[in-house]
């Protein structure tokens, strides 16, 4: 029995296959995705609060059984075995508590809606081993830090290129540990986003006019956005200890999308997890950076007093907006040399 897979089903499994998933061994059976969905944590209580699932035609399901083989293809080409543990269906409820909604509306949650609800579970095995060659591989990023020294290594998620709100929690980074790991997606990404390349020459502008470059590691992280908020900040947490970072940044609305989570929302979830299990990586909760036009800099609530009467919010959000009226950012914002950087690139944003 075989069965189609596509571009994301296609990372997930090769994210598993190189540990950048662990503990995950295969795709989730149902057990695990029942322990994930209600308690964000898999069966035997390790802490994983996103669902990873193949999802296969209802008639190949209702076949399927434990110790079943089945070949998993892209094209005619088979590239993984996954051996059948068990079989389940996502039900819309799921959907609504991995989300928070089930609105068509969210791009992660109108993501999951389209797949179909029949799943199977199992451990797999990579066959095309030419399809690791490009993966981001726990064992060379950990590698990296130990050939710089780094004892101490913070991760800093992203889909934006970089502004000055990030830039002012990096430096908290760098103040804090021995090295920085800008870790982008380069994943799928909503339309309107910005594209991998921008994102991409933002960060080199920034990394060889500014920063560090010995205390500063840069790579892309091939999975696809999910847009799951507070679950997707802990989710980011777990990749970067597996690649080898000791501490990880969660931001304002980290993961958010469109006003569905609260602010502070993934520091919740994010600390509440981190007290009733060792996630094996230190959290970094920061606060919204914005610029005062009192203080004249860049601040959070926590060292300036005037949030609410001097505050000029910096977002990505804000940043397309201005790129695509055709305007340039103010310098408060952004950097100069890395809005040309993103100009200079052939596509700008995701079509």
């Amino acid at each position: 029995m075989r069965t189609a897979i596509n571009e994301e089903t296609l990372q997930d499994l090769i994210n598993i296959e190189t540990g950048l998933l662990a503990p995950l061994k295969g795709f989730m059976g149902a057990e695990d995705f029942r322990s994930v969905v209600d308690q964000c944590t898999l069966a035997d209580g390790q802490v994983f609060p996103i669902p990873i699932t193949l999802d296969v035609e209802e008639t190949l399901w209702r076949s399927l059984r434990p110790g079943h083989s089945l070949a998993l293809t892209v094209g005619e080409q088979i590239v993984a075995e996954l051996t059948v543990e068990s079989v389940f269906e996502v039900k819309r409820e799921d959907i609504q508590a991995v989300f928070g909604t089930d609105d068509e509306a969210h791009p992660g949650a109108h993501k999951e809606l389209h797949r179909t609800p029949w799943r199977v579970g199992g451990p797999t095995k990579l066959l095309d081993q030419t399809l690791l060659e490009d993966a981001l591989k726990p064992e060379d990023t950990k590698r990296v830090f130990r050939e710089k020294g780094w004892k101490t290594v913070v991760g800093f998620q992203t889909r934006n290129p970089i502004h000055k709100a990030h830039e002012h929690i990096q430096r908290i980074g760098l103040e804090l540990c021995d090295g920085l790991f800008i870790n982008p997606i380069v994943g799928w990404k909503k339309k309107g986003d910005f594209t991998q390349e921008a994102v991409m020459a933002a960060y080199h502008t920034m990394i060889a006019q500014f920063y560090p470059k010995e205390r500063v590691h840069i790579a892309g992280l091939k999975t696809q956005m999910r847009y799951a908020g507070p679950r997707e900040a802990v989710f980011h947490a777990i990749i970067r200890r597996n690649l080898g970072c000791t501490h990880f940044i969660i931001g304002r609305d980290h993961a958010g999308v469109g006003g569905y989570y609260g602010p502070y929302d993934a520091h919740a979830l994010a600390r509440k997890l981190s007290e009733e299990h060792d996630l094996g990586i230190a959290l970094l909760l920061t606060r919204e950076p914005y610029y005062c036009t009192k203080c004249k800099q860049v601040v959070t609530d926590k060292h300036c007093d005037h949030y609410r009467t001097h505050r000029v919010e910096i977002s990505g959000t804000i940043i397309r907006q201005y790129i695509k009226d055709g305007c340039i950012p103010d310098e408060m914002m952004l950097r100069r040399e890395v809005f040309e950087a993103i100009l200079a690139c052939e596509q700008v944003f995701i079509q």
